[in-house]
Formats: C-alpha cells, structure tokens, sequence
C-alpha cells in the first residue's frame, strides 16, 4: 500500500514550471491541465509538447510534437518522464505513447527505463526510473568502477574509485522551485565558509570543531587526503549553504559496530545558513543526498548514518525519510543511534516524496 504522502506540491492545474537535467542539458517544461512542454537549453531550436493523461489505470504519456514527423530526443523523453512522476507523485507506473527510432528503443529497454509488455505496449515505472544515474548524475552516467580487494590499515575492502570533482548531483524541487545540487569542496574557495558554519554555535556544539581558520584547512585536508571519505558542497540555485560529508561504511570506523558489506556508504551533515533550515528544506536536501549514494554506485544497497542517541531532532527526521533505527551503541567520543536505509525501500516507497507527517522541528546539523 501506498505510504500517504505530505502535498507540497502545487494542484496539478496551477503546478510551477519545473526543471529536469537529463544527460546534463537543462529543460524547463510548463504544465496546464493535460497538456506539457519542454524547452531545452538556449541552443536548442524546439518545443517538445506532450499530453499527460491520468487514467484509472495509471498515467498515458504521449508526444505531439514538433512535426514533420521527427521523433522526440531521448533526452527530450527523459525529461518529460521525470516532470510527469513530479506531477502525479502518487502515481508508480506510465504507459508511454511515442515514435521513438528502435535504437534509442533498445537502449532504453537495456537501461531498465522502457519495459515492453507482452502486448507490445511501452511501460514506464517509476522505481526503476529513479535509479537511473543520467538524469541527475554530473557526469550522468559513470561506470560501476571495476572490483579488485585491497588492504587499508587492516581492513580488506574494495579499492575505491578517484574523488569526485565539480558538480555530482542536480535536481530540481518541487516545493522549492530552486534546484537542489551537490558538489566537491574547492578548498581555497569553501574554506572561509566553511570556517564560518564550524563556528556557528548549533554547529560548534555538535561538531565540537570550532576555532580558527588554520584548523578549518587542515580538516577539508585530511577528508580531501582520505581515500574512503570526500566533501561535499550543497548549494540551491548555487548559493551554498552546507556540508556533507560521505563515506566507504567498510573503511570506516562504524565498521566494526554491524555486519558491514563492501558498498555501503554513510555521512555526515552540517547546515551552516540558518535561513536553510526547517522542513521543505529538510525533504529536499535529505532524500536528494540518499538519493545520490544510491546513484553513485548501482551495488550500493544500505546506507547508514550514525546521529547521537540524544539528537532527537536528526533522528525524528531520518525515520521521516526512510531511516530505521537499529540500535544504540558506543564510539569513543559518543553514544550514538545506527540509522540505516535500503536500496530496496527507497525506491519501492519512493522516498523522496516528503511524507506525510507533522512539520519536524528546525534541522541544523548532525
């Protein structure tokens, strides 16, 4: 049964513009009624018009356009699939209607974007299309790197693919109309915002970091020089106003604490700009950063997190978005709460929905 969700979104008659980034080009598409067009990056020279029908057995996409019979672009498809799940969030599956060349067919088919149903009918399900890496992935569609063990400090573990660098990650948010993205921490140019947030006081008192800018740069140092953990910038429309901080579980010190497998990964966050904080910002940047984990390496299938047991506010919120609690145990520096967070569920309730739920306190930082 389908979890209820909270109706941040706009009616469907008087729904926003959205934005979609599929292969990395930008589209706006514009919604009225059962009608929907998509117009792409300055240098493209079309409108692709659609008609989104909600049936009572699901939704009907179909292209209308432009003529002379040209077939849509494949990134033209996948951006009216991404803005036609956006507008009918409740909605799991999409009976797709366009003259698509047999190439882009097959590799759709492939990709697990396009299913073909017994009776020749192209089906869209949402679960499967929200595990697809090119449409918010910056580069859009990164190789699972290769498998080979090696030993770190002890610990058997897959050897890990370079760092990412620039941007990573870009979806745009209903409720926010801002598009949400994750980049890499550019030392010279993040650390004096860095240095801020670690010296704000909601901040300070749970990271426990503050203090002068020389110990700011040998932090981001230390993550930059750390083979299993890497920074990341959160920014809305490109004003930055957070830290995240992603990790191999393998590597990492919560290892030894459950039954730990090669690709999971976990993190940390700090909300350094307070006017970010509070619920619409909270179901934008934390579904969108799980979201990401999962894109980042298709053999992912948890993600853990580890809060202290008495930041109630992290903890209310992690189980708001998918999050189950497992169990209390003991670092040497906290007592903390092990948060984990399947692939499995993510995308079989479609998580990054906000739920329906009363609004969560203010949210800074874990």
């Amino acid at each position: 049964m389908d979890m209820q969700r909270t109706h941040l979104q706009a009616p469907p008659g008087t729904m926003p513009s959205l934005a979609s980034h599929p292969d990395g080009i930008p589209y706006r598409a514009t919604c009225r009624e059962d009608e929907l067009w998509l117009k792409g990056d300055a240098g493209r020279d079309r409108t692709s018009t659609w008609r989104l029908l909600r049936r009572s057995d699901g939704l009907e996409l179909e292209w209308f356009g432009p003529g002379s019979g040209i077939p849509p672009r494949t990134t033209d498809l996948l951006a009216a699939l991404e803005v036609a799940f956006a507008r009918h969030p409740d909605q799991g599956r999409l009976r797709l209607a366009a003259p698509l060349v047999n190439e882009d067919v097959d590799t759709l088919l492939r990709s697990g974007i396009l299913l073909r149903q017994e009776d020749g009918q192209l089906v869209v399900h949402v679960e499967l299309l929200w595990q697809q890496p090119r449409l918010w992935l910056c580069p859009p569609t990164p190789p699972c790197f290769p498998v080979s063990h090696v030993l770190s400090e002890g610990r058997r573990h897959p050897l890990r693919p370079p760092k990412p660098v620039g941007t990573v990650y870009r979806r745009h948010i209903p409720w926010l109309d801002r598009t949400l993205s994750f980049r890499s921490v550019d030392i010279p140019h993040d650390l004096e915002c860095f240095h801020r947030w670690m010296n704000e006081p909601e901040v300070a008192r749970a990271w426990g970091e503050a203090g002068e800018l020389p110990r700011h740069r040998d932090y981001l140092e230390r993550i930059a020089a750390d083979p299993h953990a890497a920074g990341l910038i959160s920014c809305l429309d490109g004003e930055a106003f957070g830290y995240f901080e992603m990790y191999w579980a393998r590597e990492d010190r919560i290892a030894p604490f459950y039954d730990v497998e090669d690709f999971d990964r976990g993190w940390h966050v700090l909300i350094g700009e307070p006017r970010f904080r509070g619920r619409p910002f909270i179901t934008a940047w934390m579904p969108s950063f799980s979201h990401y984990l999962f894109l980042d390496d298709c053999r992912t299938r948890r993600i853990v997190i580890e809060p202290r047991v008495d930041n109630h506010r992290m903890i209310r919120s992690l189980g708001k978005c998918g999050y189950a609690c497992l169990k209390e145990f003991d670092f040497p520096h906290k007592r903390a709460m092990l948060g984990m967070l399947t692939r499995e569920r993510f995308f079989a309730e479609r998580l990054w929905i906000p739920r329906a739920a009363a609004a969560a306190p203010s949210l800074s930082l874990l």
